[in-house]
């Protein structure tokens, strides 16, 4: 990937984190619709005219009461059965918002993958691993980082797994 490193004076923890693995990414901002209809990922997708399965979500879940961190395309809904099975356990929920926020240091929305307060084991959408680069969080809910999907796993110390049903909105 030959994209330039951006980097701003007063960072997220996600462009710390970005930042400090050698990644190479590009900054987008996103000026976001009153109304987010079907949540910023989507939204996002819109904004920019830009396939929403190539703007990847980062929702938070528990895996048998442990947190997990699932990334998905705007254009899907997260399997929580598959997501169980992708980390060994046996049920899966999501994480209420509060909880994801104090987790991970982020608010609902602008959740990151990268530079998360906590860690906990990520797991990235197969269908990432099919497209040149992926747009996720920045940090913020304004801020995305586009980046290579390899990248980006090996940064975070992801796997990637068939966790998303396509056509359906988380």
């Amino acid at each position: 990937m030959s994209k330039k490193k951006m980097h701003r004076p007063s960072g997220t923890p996600a462009l710390h984190a970005a930042q400090a693995a050698g990644l190479e990414y590009a900054l987008v901002e996103v000026q976001h619709s009153e109304h987010q209809e079907g949540g910023y990922a989507l939204d996002t997708a819109r904004v920019l005219e830009r396939d929403p399965s190539t703007i990847f979500k980062t929702l938070m879940a528990k895996v048998d009461g442990d947190p997990v961190c699932a990334v998905v395309p705007a254009s899907g809904m997260l399997n929580l059965k598959a997501l169980a099975r992708a980390v060994g356990g046996k049920k899966a929920c999501m994480m209420q918002a509060q909880d994801a926020e104090r987790l991970t240091g982020y608010v609902t929305g602008g959740i990151s993958p990268l530079g998360q307060r906590t860690s906990s084991p990520i797991v990235i959408d197969e269908s990432a691993r099919e497209l040149p680069t992926v747009l996720v969080s920045g940090g913020r809910r304004d801020l995305s980082i586009d980046v290579s999907p390899m990248d980006l796993a090996a940064a975070v110390r992801a796997h990637f797994a068939p966790i998303a049903d396509a056509g359906r909105h988380t």
